[in-house]
């Protein structure tokens, strides 16, 4: 009961504290596994879900070949506010990366979730949640991803981000080979304890 009474406290401060809506994250307050995106983008707003829509899609072949079911993990964003720019042409808004001080606004949420979930193993998906839980600005995905990283205690499994797929389909060998490593890395060393 205490675990869910911080969770509540921490999203309404969240929310409390944005201009924006916010898509806090979602999920089983005692999983073993959260999953940790970038930012939420339009259909994530529209639906104050985290990955739904097509980034849902992705994630439902993700969890699949994984062998997770959404109800077992933690689904969030080091952002939890939509960044966009205006398109020129349309009048609408488009998705951008989000900007160093919109992470630094967000990340202390985000470690607050990690606290209060105490997973056994956090996956990143894509460069911003990598670099924001390491804490390394250098480190780089493509460097590093498929092999668990230990931080401080923390054990991180680095992959690209599932829409980084949708752009580039020469990474779609390399993803799927990093899912059966991380889903076999769950087997030996989360499922098995």
């Amino acid at each position: 009961m205490l675990k869910k009474k911080e969770y509540e406290e921490i999203k309404k401060a969240c929310i409390e504290d944005s201009e924006e809506a916010v898509v806090f994250g979602e999920g089983n307050l005692d999983a073993k596994i959260v999953l940790v995106g970038e930012a939420p983008g339009s259909k994530e707003i529209e639906l104050k879900r985290p990955f739904v829509g097509q980034a849902g899609k992705n994630l439902d072949e993700f969890l699949e070949v994984v062998e997770l079911n959404r109800e077992e993990i933690y689904i969030t964003n080091v952002v939890k506010i939509r960044p966009y720019r205006i398109n020129e042409k349309t009048g609408r808004k488009v998705n951008r990366p989000p900007n160093k001080k919109e992470i630094e606004n967000y990340s202390k949420y985000l470690l607050e979730e990690l606290n209060i979930i105490r997973p056994k193993l956090i996956v990143t998906l894509g460069n911003v949640p990598l670099k924001t839980l390491t804490d390394r600005k250098e480190i780089k995905v493509s460097e590093v991803h498929g092999n668990v990283i230990n931080i401080e205690d923390k054990m991180i499994f680095p992959l690209y981000h599932p829409a980084a797929v949708i752009y580039n389909r020469k990474l779609k060998s390399v993803y799927l080979e990093d899912l059966i490593k991380l889903r076999e890395y769950i087997c030996s060393n989360i499922r098995k304890k």
